[in-house]
């Protein structure tokens, strides 16, 4: 029998791009790499050769002599100090889309959301402290208060119509709201030794930023190179270098350069200059008027688009499906050769990050929520009850990407507590996942 070859590349492309458009692809991804990491930390073949990688140093280097430029660091910071800059830049591009025109946009949408956010980070910490006051692992406090977005929408996704469009909605701005609290608490709680003159450049040049987007200046390259230069004094502030990241979105400007108006009379414009110059049998690669307008009719769409949108949706891709990846490649890979060692569920450390993420972060986000319904400050999502607002406040416990961030910057130099921190952030993720899965199937219904 005879394979064609061709139809089944052509069905297997579409079913990749059937996975990448699907809202739960880069959860799926984060798993496929996490267990990869694990598999590459412990296996005799190459456990060596993997933390050989992390710790190999690289650099850059311009200039000569006394006027060299050198920046130097090795792959696990790179990762982590580098292209996380990226990741919270796009996160810093998505609350500031929910701010301007999304859940967050007014006071009635927002107040939800950002209470429940506020409770789901209060009564993990709460959690962690009991288990953990005055003990060496105390300043940890951070690891159990965030959500990891790509894994809970994921679930929903999955669960379909089972969960009404509002609850959805809710989730998704609490984890916004969720990732903004946690940018905070990097900032103030998780850097170094503060160096004021780095922080009064930044100032400096987001002041002239500032300037640029207000005199409507959209092209990237004016904020591509400062870019860079606000994450090199960020590194050295004592301030994580990751923030520059979330400072940048904020002052990249959202505006469209082409107002609707101009930009429908463009397209006119143009779209009867591409009839007008249309030849029967001639294609529009050898029809070089043709070619020139839809050149312009893309130019014009380019620029009805503020520029913090395109590059939203620009990166996107890159952060779900090479950036994430790669940090869980670099940070989810601990020996279990060293689990009895560790003693996760024999020391407070342990105890904390799983119960913080596991009943912390669901009972502060209902609680939370339940006030505010109450008190009247917000509504209950529309088809919401109280146990489905539950079930999904469940899914608030998978911390994951930003809790292992956390945990690494809480014990910097102790790898051991910071391999039994990351296998507690697994644990604790996996039970709220399996957790809030079974309270939303027991509490859904097919719509």
């Amino acid at each position: 029998m005879a394979i064609d070859f061709k139809s089944a590349g052509s069905r297997l492309a579409r079913r990749g791009l059937h996975f990448i458009a699907s809202p739960w692809a880069g959860g799926v991804i984060l798993i496929v790499f996490v267990a990869i990491a694990m598999l590459l930390a412990n296996l005799p073949q190459t456990k060596e050769l993997y933390h050989h990688i992390l710790t190999t140093d690289m650099g850059l280097f311009i200039g000569e002599g006394d006027r060299r430029f050198a920046l130097t660091l090795d792959v696990e910071k790179f990762i982590n100090d580098g292209l996380m800059v990226v990741f919270f830049f796009v996160v810093g591009l998505e609350i500031k889309r929910e701010i301007i025109a999304g859940q967050l946009s007014s006071i009635r949408q927002a107040s939800l959301p950002i209470v429940a956010a506020l409770g789901g980070m209060i009564a993990p910490a709460l959690i962690f402290t009991l288990f953990n006051h005055g003990t060496q692992y105390a300043g940890g406090w951070g690891i159990p208060t965030a959500t990891d977005i790509a894994f809970a929408i994921g679930i929903l996704s999955i669960l379909g119509n089972r969960v009404p469009v509002a609850l959805k909605v809710f989730l998704t701005a609490l984890a916004i709201a969720d990732d903004l609290g946690a940018i905070v608490v990097i900032a103030l709680f998780y850097g170094g030794t503060i160096d004021w003159v780095c922080l009064g450049l930044i100032a400096v040049i987001m002041g002239v930023l500032y300037l640029f987007n207000r005199a409507g200046i959209y092209k990237v390259r004016y904020y591509l190179i400062p870019a860079f230069v606000v994450w090199y004094l960020f590194y050295n502030s004592g301030v994580h270098a990751t923030i520059a990241g979330v400072l940048m979105a904020m002052i990249i400007p959202y505006k469209p350069h082409l107002k609707k108006k101009f930009f429908l009379h463009d397209v006119k414009y143009y779209i009867e200059d591409f009839k007008f110059h249309d030849k029967p049998g001639v294609e529009v690669m050898s029809n070089e008027e043709q070619h020139f307008a839809l050149l312009k009719v893309r130019a014009s769409a380019n620029d009805a688009i503020g520029m913090s949108q395109r590059m939203e949706h620009l990166l996107n891709p890159y952060v779900t499906f090479l950036i994430m990846p790669i940090f869980a490649l670099a940070n989810a890979g601990v020996e279990i050769g060293s689990v009895s060692e560790l003693n996760i569920f024999s020391s407070t450390l342990g105890w904390g990050v799983f119960f913080g993420l596991l009943l912390g972060k669901p009972l502060g986000i209902f609680c939370a929520s339940w006030l505010a319904i109450k008190s009247r400050i917000a509504v209950m999502p529309m088809d919401g009850s109280w146990p489905k607002l539950f079930s999904v406040a469940c899914l608030g416990g998978i911390g994951f990407t930003m809790s292992i961030f956390i945990d690494t910057l809480a014990f910097p130099g102790d790898q051991l507590i910071v391999d039994e921190g990351k296998i507690a952030i697994l644990l604790g993720s996996i039970a709220a996942a399996c957790f809030g899965t079974f309270m939303l199937a027991v509490t859904g219904r097919k719509r």
